[in-house]
């Protein structure tokens, strides 16, 4: 239902701001798409004319920009929640986080995420991105678990944590297996990667080699770590 249509006092313009955003993430949630979410469909919901939402935005794209980036203030508390001593084993969580967050707010990610942004310079929504993902990936490096500069390694897990993130958005008929286990999958595999790649400069050992090297890790590995409850 729309509210009635009243005219703003002076000074209420914050308010009036916070009301649209509020009937845009409205028509959001209940559309699941960002098609649904028009100027005057917002303005009815809120209850305001038309151009009082050109007075705040000054086009559908700001406005839908405005109103996704409400969430992302939830993806830097679920970061923050990823606590645990070692660095290495937060960097899974928050992966993990990103993730799962994004597949919580598809809408919100796959427009200020998998859609070109029209303006100049790096959007607000990546920049936290990276930045989350900097932060874990350089207590990995300080802690001596991976080696190489913190940017270059965030962005290589950033891609694979959003590919995964992407995919399961964009493409949700493939018959994916079970949905945390996948998580789990690219989560460890990019984390690992990270970790081992650097340390291998030079030219990969044959398959049969590398296998038998790798499997050998695996034992003196095992040997070391306690045994799971």
């Amino acid at each position: 239902m729309t509210e009635k249509r009243v005219r703003a006092r002076r000074g209420d313009g914050a308010l009036l701001r916070e009301k649209l955003l509020r009937a845009a993430e409205e028509l959001l949630d209940e559309t699941g798409t960002e098609e649904a979410l028009t100027v005057r469909a917002v303005a009815a919901r809120a209850g305001v004319s038309t151009p009082s939402v050109y007075l705040h935005f000054a086009d559908k794209e700001e406005l839908l920009e405005a109103v996704c980036l409400r969430v992302w203030d939830e993806l830097g508390r679920l970061v923050a929640e990823c606590r645990d001593p070692d660095p290495f084993l937060r960097l899974g969580r928050c992966g993990r986080a990103y993730i799962r967050f994004a597949l919580d707010h598809p809408v919100q990610y796959r427009v200020l995420m998998m859609t070109p942004s029209a303006g100049e310079g790096v959007p607000p929504a990546a920049q936290a991105c990276f930045g989350y993902m900097v932060d874990a990936v350089r207590a990995c490096v300080e802690a001596g678990v991976m080696r190489g500069e913190p940017e270059r390694l965030a962005l290589a897990l950033w891609s694979a944590a959003h590919g995964c993130a992407a995919l399961l958005i964009a493409q949700p008929s493939f018959p994916w297996p079970d949905r945390d286990a996948m998580i789990d999958l690219i989560v460890r595999i990019s984390g690992f990667g990270a970790a081992l790649g650097p340390r291998m400069a030079g030219a990969l050992p044959p398959s049969r080699e590398l296998a038998a090297a790798l499997d050998a890790f695996e034992a003196r590995l095992g040997d070391q770590l306690p045994e799971r409850p």
